[in-house]
Formats: structure tokens, sequence, C-alpha cells
């Protein structure tokens, strides 16, 4: 009896032990059947996950960020913290916030000011970060990638985390930049340049683990903040001018594994895949970036996002159709990756004309009915107002036929929204006497205006209407603020190379109009009726960001290093600071200890011509700062942190001194090799090019819209740059 009971028991535990290897085998295969069927296209990446050491915990003491465990989560507007890139999950970046308001603005002043060391103040770097707050630690990420955790009432140090990112990439678009970190799950999430995602310890900034998202060889990087959502982290990748396959992908927030997978690109036979031709791959390298964060609704359980350029960027003789689902607004199901609808801006695109501003959710009153809206701010100079349940209009949109070019495979319509644009869509007689230089002679035309093979001038272009920039929404208002860029742009098609992974793959040359001024917009529009409510106006780009509060302010940052606030209903202008570097970052603001603050990265872009630096800049009423007293919150660096040894150095893995310092100074806007670049002029047929006196003169004093290097590069380094570019890129060099 008593040995027939053990058996008994035996087999029972035998049993449960197989329902349990059962139910866990379960578990395991529903988890992974989440995955996109295309993920089985996609090479296997490598995750790594580092062991924690035990080891003394830093002298901060830091908390979790609270993670949602349901879709049901409520979104509230940012308040006493920023936990997101906008804000809030809807990209509101709006906050309750009133203690600063239009009467006392003027008692707003600094409290602190903190140096990140050199960090990422090199002219090839941009920083363009969203600073996050939790819990009183403010994480901010610079140019260099380099992540800083610090207290954000006092500006000291935390820690501090440097990746090694290669110094030989030569696949980075518009400059070495990241837009932020994610916070949640007791972690900071990072997109890093080379295309891997990590996950710092929130605490200590240990690595915890990183995984490759994609290979950076082949033109992929990642500049774009991660969003964290309950347990998962989604992010896109960058790289449209390369010829990439676009996508956004959501990870598991603690192991870092892939989750689900959204091509932006649609393949044969997939829903819309006719919209690329089907007589050769042109789909395989058709763009469709996501430069931005995406904006989660969690009672629909969607996500949304904006999409790039199509690939190769100006050429659209080889891709006929609409080539969706570039340059559009997509939602997707945040669960599993599922399309639900998308609404394309242009329709194929050969104007580099992408919506890469950060899509904004809203719930406004209209007619009588609460409506769930969404906006984005398109380079075409339109805010694009959609009902986000379904993506139809909230306001009319309206599609009308454009001009034509066989030759281009040109889209026979184009969508037009009802309401006003933001910056003028087009070049007129008016302009080219009053902007352009007395012998220009070339052609002009409006937007959606084709080209080809003759050079023609046309507005909005690349650079103007709304770049990456955030918008923002106030519910007091219930209007849209957003940055425009009134700017002049040359196209000509030149002849499509044969693609190749890592290269530039654009199809043409485009470039700015020889002294032709570039204007940029502080605009309100009333999400209602689409119609401006008020507008300011400056003779630079407006490259920074917006913030918007219930003391009813707007803060935007200015080239020239101002942080300025204006009234939110009228948009007189109310306060201003200047920094040391140019303003070309969003702020944001949060509460401690009952004290409400304003918070900007000031250091400065390289595509946006403004002066560099590595500085944040804190403010309150009744800040005391001395004046020049700055904290070096590089000083205090975590025994969990990676040190970077060559920081302040050109690093390069060319030899010649030249092209070391045109990689890291010059590339981001005149491109590899002198041509197809970003903003700057192809050098390789200059006339400035042609000798070194004409390159340094040009290097001292900078030019339209290239700022001066006098500052930032040595006497010898822009000796050896003038040698490279004389010798090798220029006519003669040629």
């Amino acid at each position: 009896m008593r040995s027939r009971g053990l058996s008994v028991w035996a087999q029972i535990f035998i049993g449960s032990l197989i329902v349990f290897v059962v139910l866990l085998m379960i578990y395991l295969v529903a988890a992974y059947e989440n995955l996109d069927k295309e993920n089985e296209e996609a090479p296997y990446v490598g995750i790594t996950v580092k062991e924690e050491p035990e080891k003394e915990e830093p002298e901060k003491e830091t908390k979790v960020a609270p993670s949602p465990s349901n879709p049901d989560i409520k979104v509230d507007y940012a308040s006493t913290e920023w936990t997101t890139h906008g804000g809030d999950y809807f990209n509101r970046r709006y906050s309750t916030l009133n203690q600063i308001t239009t009467e006392n603005i003027g008692d707003l002043k600094p409290t602190w000011v903190s140096s990140l060391g050199g960090s990422g103040a090199e002219g090839k770097y941009s920083g363009e970060a969203t600073p996050l707050v939790v819990d009183g630690v403010m994480y901010i990420a610079t140019g260099a990638n380099d992540v800083f955790a610090i207290d954000a009432k006092t500006g000291e140090q935390v820690w501090v985390y440097k990746p090694d990112i290669p110094q030989e990439m030569d696949t980075v678009c518009c400059g070495w930049t990241t837009r932020g970190v994610a916070v949640g799950d007791g972690k900071v999430y990072v997109g890093l340049l080379d295309a891997r995602l990590i996950a710092l310890d929130q605490k200590t900034g240990e690595l915890l683990w990183e995984t490759v998202v994609a290979e950076w060889e082949e033109g992929y990087t990642i500049t774009s903040a991660p969003l964290y959502y309950n347990g998962k982290v989604y992010t896109g990748v960058s790289g449209g001018e390369y010829g990439i396959r676009g996508r956004v992908m959501a990870y598991d927030a603690d192991l870092g594994f892939e989750v689900w997978r959204f091509y932006t690109i649609p393949g044969p036979g997939d829903i819309d895949g006719d919209t690329w031709p089907s007589d050769n791959d042109a789909w395989l390298t058709g763009g469709g970036p996501v430069w931005n964060t995406p904006a989660v609704d969690p009672e629909l359980g969607y996500i949304y996002f904006a999409t790039g350029n199509t690939g190769p960027d100006l050429d659209g003789s080889s891709r006929e159709g609409d080539n969706l689902y570039a340059n559009s607004i997509v939602a997707v199901n945040a669960e599993n990756g599922d399309y639900i609808w998308h609404f394309q801006e242009v329709h194929h695109d050969i104007w580099d004309m992408d919506p890469t501003n950060p899509v904004i959710l809203f719930d406004v009153e209209m007619n009588g009915e609460m409506r769930k809206g969404l906006g984005q701010a398109g380079k075409t100079g339109w805010v694009y107002l959609l009902d986000r349940q379904d993506g139809t209009p909230l306001v009319g949109i309206e599609e009308k036929p454009v001009p034509q070019d066989e030759r281009q495979k040109t889209a026979a319509t184009q969508p037009f929204p009802v309401g006003d644009a933001f910056v003028p869509q087009g070049v007129t007689e008016e302009d080219v006497k009053n902007d352009l230089d007395p012998a220009f002679t070339g052609q002009i035309g409006s937007i959606f205006t084709p080209f080809w093979d003759v050079p023609i001038t046309l507005k909005p272009g690349p650079f103007g209407g709304a770049n990456w920039p955030p918008s923002a929404y106030n519910p007091d208002t219930e209007y849209f603020y957003v940055l425009g860029n009134d700017h002049y742009m040359s196209f000509e098609r030149s002849e499509l190379s044969e693609f190749k992974e890592g290269d530039a793959y654009f199809g043409s040359v485009f470039g700015p109009v020889q002294n032709a001024p570039t204007r940029g917009t502080v605009t309100a529009i009333d999400v209602k009726t689409n119609k401006i409510a008020w507008q300011q106006k400056w003779d630079a780009l407006a490259y920074s960001g917006v913030l918007t509060t219930a003391g009813n302010l707007v803060f935007v940052g200015h080239n020239d290093g101002r942080l300025i606030a204006f009234e939110a209903k009228t948009g007189e202008q109310v306060w201003e600071y200047m920094m040391d570097a140019g303003a070309n970052a969003p702020s944001i603001t949060y509460e401690i200890d009952g004290e409400q603050y304003i918070t900007i990265y000031a250091a400065g872009n390289a595509l946006a011509g403004s002066k560099h630096g590595d500085k944040i800049y804190t403010f309150k009423l009744g800040g005391t700062l001395p004046e020049g007293q700055v904290i070096d919150a590089s000083v205090k660096i975590s025994d969990s942190a990676k040190v970077d040894t060559t920081e302040g150095e050109t690093v390069s893995a060319n030899p010649d001194k030249g092209i070391s310092v045109y990689d890291a100074n010059c590339l981001a806007c005149h491109g590899n090799q002198g041509a197809n670049g970003h903003n700057g002029p192809n050098l390789q047929n200059s006339k400035v090019a042609e000798s070194k006196e004409q390159v340094i003169e040009r290097l001292t004093n900078g030019g339209v819209s290239m700022p001066s290097f006098k500052d930032t590069l040595t006497a010898e380094e822009m000796e050896a740059v003038a040698d490279y570019v004389v010798s090798v890129i220029s006519p003669q060099g040629n």
C-alpha cells in the first residue's frame, strides 16, 4: 500500500510537470506567432542581454516609471512630469502646469545650466533631443548618442552612458543626431545611429540588452525617439535617401526580442502592393523611412506614425504608381502590427516632400459632436486633419489635378486640404523680383510642378513646410501650433545610378538657390477650420519644436540661440532669453516641490547652420543662477557607464586629415564626395571650391545658409579640409 501510494504521487507529479511544459510551449508559440509574416524574410538579428553584476547603488536614488498594464489606460496631459517624447501618448506637447503665465513670465530666469562635456558639440552633430523627466530625474541624449541622467532640480549628473558608434559611418542623413529616449518598465530605451536599439537600467545606466534593428552599412539608421507603451518598445528606421525598405517594429520591453514588424513599403501580394510596378523590384528600395515617434490611442488600440519619402527620392521614372505607404499617415494595431488605415499626403513623391513631423492626436467638439482627431503638419505647407478612427478627413481634403510629366510617371491628382497653407506653395514673378538674384533666369513653378532635365525653382521644397521639429496642440485654444519654413529649392534630374547598398539613391540634384532668403514661421491653426489664427515670421529657419502650456504660453527655440515665448491665444511675443548655442530642440516643462520648470537642450544643428554647444538650460520663476555659472554634468561618471576615451577628438577611419574633418563637419550638408547632401550646394561644380583661399574664407565667415566655423575648427583643420575640397572634390579635383 505504501509503495502504491508513492507511485500515485509520482504519477501526479509527472502529470503536473507535463501540463506545465505544454502550457509553457503554448505560451511561447503564441508569443512568436505575433510576428508579422513578412518578418520571415528578414535576416536574424542578435539580441545581447547583459547580466547585471552586484554593485552598490549610485548616490542618487531613482524610481521606476509607471508601466501601462492594459490598453485601456487613460491618456492624461503632461503635468508634473514629461514622460514621453511628445509629453503624453497623444504627442500633444501640452502641459496643464500654469504657474508660469503671460502675466509673470518676465520673472522667468535660469536656475541651472549644465554642460554635457562637449558631447555632440562637433560640426557633424545636431542637438534635437527632447528631455524626459521621470520622478525628478531628467534623461537626455546628445547628437553623439550619449545618454545622460541628470537631477532635474539641480542639474547634477546621476549617470552617463556612452555607446560605441562607428565613427566611419557614412550613411547618416541630415546630421548625426537622436531625438530622444523612452522610459518605462525600469529602463531607458535609445535608438542609436548605427541602427541598434538598447535598453539601459533606469537607476544606474547599466546596459541591459541591445538588438540590431537593421544594418547601418545598408543605409539604415535610427534618429527618432522610441515609444514605450504597454510592455513594448516601438521604433522606426531612417535612411530614405539610401534606398531602404522602411519599417516600424515593436520589441519586447523586458528582453528586447522583436514582437512584430510592419513594412511601410508593401511587397507583391500585400495590401496596396499594386501601387508599385509589377515588372521590377522598385519596392525593395522604395524608401518610406519613419523619422518621428509614433502616437498611440489606448482606447482604440492603434498606433499612428508618418512615413518618409520614396526611393529614389527625386526620380519617379522607375516606380510608376502612388507608391504606398510612403509619404503617408498610417495606423496599425499596437498589439500585432496589423494594418488599419492610411492616408497618403503626396502621391508618387518626386520632391522629397515627406511628412517628417510627428502625428498628434486630440479630441475636439465639432458641430456638437466630440471627434477623435489627428493632425500632421507636412512639408507641403498644409496641416492634414483626419478622424483617427478611420483616416477620413476631419476638415475637407480635395483631390485635384496637377501638372504632368510622363517621364516622371507623375500622379494625376494630389490631395489639397481645405483651409490655409502655413507657408507659400510656389514661386511667383513677384518672388523673383523681390527675393532672387537679379541675374536669375531659371524656370519657376508651384507646388507639385514636375521637373526633368531643366532646373526649376520651387517652394516649399524639402526644407520648406514643416520638417521634423514637433508641433503641439493646446485644448484651451483648440489651436495646432506648427513651425514652418518658406524655402526656395532648385530641382534638376540627373542620371539615376545603379542602386548599391549604402550609397545615396537620389536620382536628381537639388539644392538651395543662390542668395535666396529663408523665412521661418510660427503658426497657430484652428483645428475646426484648418485656418490660420495667428502667425509670426522671422528671417531664419524655424527649426526647434513647440511646447504649449495651460499658462496661455507657447515656447519655441530660435537658430540664434533664443528661447522665445508667445501668448498662445494671440501670438504676441512676451519673453525671450539668449543662450550660447542654437536652440534647435523642443523645450519641455515639469514641476518639482511645487515649482514649475522650463528646460531646453541648446546644442545647435548641422542643417540649420546654427552655432553648436552642449548645454541644458533650465528656468523657473525667480531663478537666481549667477551669470556664467555652469554645472559640468560630465564629471561624475557611473561605474556602469561606458566611457568613450576619444571624446573631444575628430575620429575617422580615413587617415587623411582633410577627409576626416570634412566627414565630421561638412558631409551632412554637402554630401559624400561633395554632392547629394542636404541644404548645401554641390561642391563638384562650385566656384568657391576652386581655391583654398575661397574655401577658408567661406569656412571662416559662413555663407547664405552656412554657419561660420571659426569657433569650431582650428586653422590647421581649415587648411586640411580646404586642401581636400580643392584637390579632390572641386571641378579640377574631379
